[in-house]
């Protein structure tokens, strides 16, 4: 027991100075509140039109910021459910064969049943040691955390939590709102603001609240809204930061945008198919995080194309059609409802089969 207790100080140690940015966070905006709100609307504002209107605006702004950063922190990750997770006999058969061929024929078996289509770089089952599973696509081990979180897209110090499946939408309402919170308080501040080096403030400790509030949010506006045009091009390419960092490896190799469904699609996939939701902090995304619908292969123009003269249909026939996996029906309508994606003849008495969509190449775990 003398060796555990020291190693629990550190962990303990370790989760006291990860709120730190959170609590910088929240002490930036509790002045930021007693500046904006106390200092320039009520003690320096002389139109009581113009106060009403700032107060109003700024508390619908900071109340959806407040909110939507709250979610971020304290909603926790999601893991892979139990069907990931090895049984005790495969388990103890992992243990006895050493890594190999074996090895891999262990996992093959334990994953055939599975929504998994990614594979690692060497072409491999994925499959995390510290937590005993098969990891789902775009899962992944967090080593803050350390466990694997779904659809992770990284780890944030800024909210002490990890971005994944179940709250990704919260973290980008965070980014929107956050950054709208900066650019309004800039924005009716600036004038204030020039009014400090003209000398047309009255000599009042305000007038250094009304500098440092603009300098403050001028900064945190740029540097937010580069973050948040990042993430939207994430959204609309259905990408993870990791993902885009290294692409998904899929049976037939790896494709960068192999789970991008079109921009519709992919923000569906994160906001829901109800609109009165988007801008609220409410879960609303599409599926469970374990299985995601993928697209076809190779319709990045960047990538490699079907040779000129050669019949897609008469490749290899392993590298062409994969039958699909049944996938979560809140994932899978996403691709029954436009004209793009056309579907197959089907079998009604087949239904619980899942897609038969032949422009849809999913993996074979056979």
């Amino acid at each position: 027991m003398a060796p555990s207790g020291p190693g629990r100080v550190r962990r303990r140690c370790r989760r006291v100075l990860y709120w730190i940015p959170v609590v910088f966070i929240g002490l930036l905006l509790g002045w930021s509140y007693y500046a904006y709100a106390v200092q320039l609307c009520i003690v320096s504002m002389e139109n009581i039109g113009e106060q009403v209107v700032c107060l109003i605006a700024y508390h619908l702004l900071f109340a959806m910021f407040v909110w939507s950063y709250w979610k971020t922190i304290f909603t926790l990750p999601m893991n892979p459910s139990k069907e990931f997770h090895l049984s005790y006999a495969e388990k103890e058969l992992l243990e006895r064969e050493p890594r190999g061929e074996a090895h891999q024929e262990i996992l093959r078996r334990a994953a055939k049943d599975l929504p998994i289509y990614t594979r690692t770089m060497s072409g491999a089952i994925r499959y995390c040691d510290r937590c005993q599973l098969i990891k789902p696509d775009r899962c992944h081990h967090c080593s803050v955390c350390d466990k694997c979180i779904l659809k992770m897209d990284h780890h944030c110090p800024w909210v002490n939590n990890c971005v994944g499946f179940s709250n990704y939408k919260f973290f980008l309402l965070f980014l929107a709102y956050s950054l709208l919170y900066c650019l309004f308080i800039a924005a009716t501040d600036l004038q204030y603001f020039i009014k400090f080096w003209t000398n047309g403030l009255p000599d009042t400790q305000a007038k250094f609240h009304i500098m440092f509030l603009f300098f403050a949010a001028a900064m945190f506006s740029v540097s937010l809204s580069s973050l948040f045009g990042y993430h939207c091009w994430l959204v609309s390419k259905n990408k993870s930061t990791l993902e885009a960092f290294r692409s998904p490896v899929f049976r037939h190799g790896t494709d960068k945008n192999g789970f991008s469904l079109g921009f519709s699609k992919n923000m569906r996939q994160v906001f829901g198919d109800e609109k009165k939701y988007w801008l609220l902090p409410v879960f609303s995304s599409l599926g469970d995080g374990c299985s995601f619908p993928t697209c076809l292969v190779n319709q990045d123009p960047e990538q490699p194309s079907t040779p000129a003269g050669l019949n897609p249909a008469s490749k290899n026939p392993e590298n062409h059609q994969f039958p699909a996996k049944p996938l979560r029906d809140s994932q899978s309508h996403l691709l029954t409802d436009s004209q793009s994606w056309t579907e197959s003849s089907t079998n009604p008495g087949k239904d619980k089969a899942g897609m038969s969509n032949p422009a849809l190449t999913m993996e074979n775990e056979t």
